[in-house]
């Protein structure tokens, strides 16, 4: 069995290579122009095979621009065709789409001539189906729909394409609108439902989650994850006895666009929107995209738009086609697939894994900040903790913003792959493995970095261990104390302690400690970790008075509660309301910009203030948290944690937001 894949360096394309070397057997051939050749190299080792192999080409040239001794040497011995390669770009003008989507399909289809491939397997798109209004199943194609856009009316175009001069056996694929990975949330670009993210982020950070924001229906829409399409795509290709035929890989329930949007901003933290009443569509000329297409495109219109909505990244094209007019009938494909396995997920069960994916690696507004810019522009940035949580993404904002972060943390592995992702994006970073818990360790790391870079400009001390044990079940585990101690103040002193002499010598160096918000609330069971923190807050303090006119700063950051790895024994914190890594590396660039002395909550003002003014009231709080909240499984030595007062305990988490109970 062999294979010949265009568009492999793609989003669709390389998770159907993955696929192919997962599951199948035989050399793959994958297109590719020579100038992206170190892209697919890239991929290559990630595909983790040595049965893929690049064959030089373009897509825009006569049979795709492959050498024809290649061809020659080839021909009868590709079994399946896979043509990937296209603009999926709602924003492409007409003429990218012709070239790209008409022109690359007709050269993919006489490339395949010429080879005489088994089967040749053309991903087209719903967009097919232009404004068709009603049901559309797969046996149709040429009903005589209006195609409003170039991008529809090539996707249409390409596929008659197919099925009116492929001289091979042919099937096509018509995903709907394409979204990250449902279990990892890869995703390579902002289109679809992602241009709308950073309004969703925008209202997050400026406005209260509980306000109901006024909507107005804008008829269905359909989205489905990448894994699902390749997998699909992969099972579907292979069954036998189905050329000639198309296959709608699409949800099969039909989704509110408000409902999709309600389910990110849900994910996103932002307020929802709310539709007054029963669901009354839009009429069907505005909702089929007919005249509101025609008014967006209009002057005042795009004027209108560029001021509002396009502040925020999202084109007017975009805006003009949020609903399908056409219900999509894929019962075919879902017969075709019983039994495999392969379906398509709720979207409710990824939507966060999609926002967090963006919010971490897509969102791009901190490289776009002038004053981000101008404070960490070529400066070294220390990152302890840099493999995961909080310390990665804080990593990849400071590359974003030409800031060279030096990545600090026990395992190499994780820290190699957060450079490599830089490096792919344009970035620089430098990789030091050290244990932290190991103050020897600590100190060739300081002499290291010292020596080998030209400066340290800001040290973020992220590194840190958190135990939730009340103080009954600590009695014989006073090791708890001691290695918490040992990594979140001895390590992160010896680490400062380490380094500001360089920093005085350069007469700058602003240092971030990441505090806790428990440092001002002091909530049970926490004795270990806060203590920790408080430790490292004082012992700031102090010195922070002993080096003022030295160049050097401390910034603390009492952080509420994170959506990381270290919280993740904890199950109950799966149902409080969090804030995301990518909301806690925010607040470390501001206060590498800003420098203040600290960073507060506004609730962990109150609880401070609560304990100077009130001390008996606020620990009565705290008591009764202490005996609404159980020790965790992993504090009691259990498998699954107990607790039969959820309801209590998830109100408590509402109002006392941030708090780590």
């Amino acid at each position: 069995m062999a294979y010949f894949v265009t568009g492999a360096t793609g989003f669709i394309g390389r998770h159907l290579v993955q696929e192919l070397v997962d599951h199948r057997k035989g050399e793959i051939f994958v297109l590719c122009r020579s100038g992206s050749m170190g892209r697919l190299e890239t991929l290559m080792r990630r595909w983790g095979s040595g049965r893929v192999v690049p064959v030089v080409g373009d897509l825009s040239q006569d049979a795709l621009g492959v050498d024809p001794q290649w061809v020659a040497d080839h021909t009868g011995g590709i079994d399946h065709f896979f043509h990937l390669a296209a603009i999926y770009d709602m924003t492409a003008d007409d003429a990218t789409n012709e070239v790209m989507n008409v022109g690359g399909t007709r050269n993919a289809v006489e490339l395949a001539s010429a080879l005489d491939a088994g089967r040749f397997h053309q991903v087209s798109s719903v967009a097919a189906a232009g404004d068709y209004r009603g049901r559309f199943d797969e046996t149709m194609f040429a009903e005589g729909q209006h195609l409003p856009s170039p991008y529809h009316r090539t996707k249409y175009e390409s596929e008659k394409i197919v099925r009116e001069e492929s001289t091979v056996p042919w099937r096509v694929y018509r995903p709907a609108i394409v979204v990250g990975h449902s279990e990892s949330g890869v995703m390579d670009k902002v289109d679809g439902p992602y241009y709308f993210f950073p309004a969703m982020k925008a209202m997050r950070d400026r406005l209260p989650a509980w306000l109901p924001l006024a909507g107005i229906d804008l008829g269905d829409t359909n989205v489905v994850p990448v894994d699902y399409v390749a997998k699909a795509m992969d099972h579907l290709g292979h069954l036998p006895d189905r050329d000639g035929e198309a296959f709608h890989l699409v949800n099969p329930e039909p989704q509110s666009t408000v409902e999709m949007v309600n389910l990110f901003c849900k994910a996103a933290g932002s307020p929802q929107f709310a539709t007054p009443g029963p669901r009354v569509p839009l009429p069907a000329a505005i909702r089929s995209g007919r005249l509101f297409n025609a008014v967006v495109k209009q002057r005042p219109a795009q004027f209108l738009l560029d001021q509002t909505l396009g502040r925020f990244g999202i084109p007017a094209e975009v805006v003009a086609h949020t609903g399908f007019s056409a219900d999509f009938d894929s019962a075919r494909t879902e017969h075709a697939l019983a039994g495999s396995g392969i379906a398509v997920p709720d979207l409710e069960s990824y939507a966060r894994t999609l926002w967090g994916y963006w919010e971490e690696n897509l969102d791009t507004s901190t490289g776009r900040d002038s004053r981000v810019r101008a404070a960490l522009a070529g400066k070294h940035v220390l990152i302890t903790g840099a493999s995961s949580g909080i310390g990665a993404v804080t990593a990849l904002k400071v590359a974003q913003a030409g800031g060279i972060p030096v990545l600090v943390a026990r395992g190499k592995d994780k820290l190699e792959d957060t450079k490599s992702v830089i490096e792919m994006r344009g970035g620089t970073a430098h990789v030091y493995p050290c244990d932290l818990s190991d103050l020897e360790a600590i100190d060739r790391l300081c002499e290291q970095v010292t020596a080998e870079l030209p400066s340290i400009d800001f040290v973020i001390n992220n590194a840190g261990r958190s135990i939730r044990r009340s103080l009954r079940l600590s009695h014989d585990r006073f090791h708890d104390f001691e290695r918490t101690m040992q990594l979140n103040y001895f390590g992160a002193i010896r680490l400062i302690m380490g380094l500001i002499p360089a920093m005085e010598r350069q007469k700058s160096g602003h240092i971030v400690n990441i505090s806790s918000i428990g440092v001002q609330t002091n909530p049970p069971r926490f004795s270990a970790y806060v203590a920790s923190k408080a430790a490292l807050d004082s012992w700031s303090n102090v010195v922070a008075s002993e080096v003022v006119g030295n160049g050097v700063t401390f910034t603390n950051i009492h952080m509420p509660l994170v959506r990381t790895p270290m919280i993740a024994p904890t199950k109950i914190y799966d149902k409080f309301p969090t804030i995301s890594p990518a909301q806690a590396a925010d607040t470390v660039i501001a206060a590498m910009v800003d420098k203040p002395h600290e960073i507060n909550t506004l609730l962990g003002n109150v609880g401070a203030v609560a304990h100077t003014v009130a001390p008996k009231a606020a620990f009565r709080i705290l008591n009764m948290a202490y005996h609404v909240f159980p020790d965790s499984a992993a504090a009691k030595g259990q498998i699954a944690e107990g607790g039969t007062r959820e309801t209590e305990q998830i109100m408590l988490a509402k109002v006392f937001k941030g708090i780590h109970w």
